[in-house]
């Protein structure tokens, strides 16, 4: 699985980081989580507002910061 965070390194895709980085401790999955910063690659996505969440290339959520119990419903669907 793989899991991206799109953002610029505002406090909340900083947050959204660390509570995906929790979700996939506490779920125990096999997932690389990485941070997308470059603003054309956050745009190849059509995301224009972030934080937004990646998971193996298909935007799951935008614009909104979610906790880590909302992270953990995401990636057990």
């Amino acid at each position: 699985m793989e899991i991206k965070i799109l953002g610029t390194g505002c406090s909340k895709c900083k947050t959204l980081t660390k509570n995906t980085e929790e979700a996939v401790t506490e779920l125990n999955l096999n997932a690389k989580v990485n941070k997308v910063e470059d603003i054309v690659e956050i745009m190849n996505y059509n995301v224009m507002s972030t934080p937004a969440l990646v998971i193996d290339g298909k935007v799951v959520s935008k614009g909104k910061l979610l906790s880590t119990k909302e992270v953990k419903e995401l990636l057990t669907k």
